[in-house]
């Protein structure tokens, strides 16, 4: 099942995508997707409805962040091995863990802002796990219970405010529009989780190419793991890391300067695309 949210920022409703790719308004059913409704139980009844029976949505409509309300928007740094060596840092023994700022999540094709001081804002295509139950101390077993879905994530970053100005990498994860969610929530039932190909174009050009297959902890290690530092709620995001081919790791660098046209694609989960401008 394919959750989504249109309309205008800020009035969103819920939808869900039919056999025709179609959106079909949920709003008579559920409030919103977020954490109150995508719980094993709530998912369970939507699994059952006949999207016929939903009216569709009007035809270009936007499409909003998949998920409303998020409290925790948690990131996996270097969770690829091949990303590590091209950023030349070494692979981690446990997960490389740091907070977007949950103010950050914007629908996937809303425009991407630079903010005035950046000098090096790049892109990430990566896979983001949301957690439809509530996780504390949980197993690596039982860790896929506590999980909803995935979703297409761009870890839009900025690398000097990141790597160069001290601290930790918060500072450079969660300017405005810096995390494009959607364009919808696939719930885990449809979703192989270690084998799906990942992909980012800007202008047309592929920078990234990889797969979750290179992933170094995987979807249950991660839930698993964050779990015993800290309670994650139902709405959670949490992103997962990116393969190769940032601009950071180009040879000279190249990074976002207003102008471009990102494409974020991920196997079975969406495509993204994005205007980069200046904020």
């Amino acid at each position: 099942m394919k959750l989504v949210r249109f309309g205008e920022f800020g009035q969103e409703k819920p939808g869900l995508i039919d056999n025709d790719g179609n959106i079909r308004d949920l709003s008579s059913v559920i409030a919103d997707v977020d954490g109150s409704t995508i719980g094993p139980e709530s998912l369970a009844a939507l699994a059952i409805l006949d999207p016929a029976c939903l009216p569709i949505a009007p035809a270009g409509v936007r499409i909003g962040a998949c998920v409303n309300r998020v409290s925790n928007f948690i990131a996996v740094g270097l969770n690829y091995a091949d990303h590590a060596a091209e950023s030349g840092m070494a692979v981690p023994s446990e997960p490389v863990l740091f907070n977007k700022a949950p103010s950050c999540i914007v629908g996937p094709h809303d425009d991407v802002l630079i903010p005035p001081s950046s000098k090096k804002t790049d892109w990430e295509v990566e896979v983001a796990i949301v957690i439809g139950k509530r996780a504390s101390y949980v197993s690596q077993v039982d860790a896929p219970d506590h999980i909803a879905g995935y979703c297409v994530c761009n870890d839009v970053s900025e690398s000097s405010y990141q790597l160069e100005r001290g601290g930790t990498w918060t500072k450079g994860k969660g300017c405005p529009t810096f995390g494009p969610l959607g364009p919808w929530l696939v719930t885990k039932d449809e979703v192989d989780i270690d084998n799906l190909s990942m992909t980012l174009s800007v202008d047309g050009e592929l920078v990234q190419n990889g797969s979750t297959k290179t992933m170094i902890f995987r979807a249950p290690f991660i839930v698993h793991y964050i779990s015993q530092f800290l309670i994650l709620m139902p709405g959670d995001v949490i992103t997962t890391g990116t393969p190769p081919g940032v601009g950071m790791g180009f040879k000279p660098p190249r990074f976002l300067k207003g102008g471009e046209v990102i494409e974020v694609s991920i196997q079975g989960l969406g495509t993204q695309r994005q205007n980069v401008r200046a904020a």
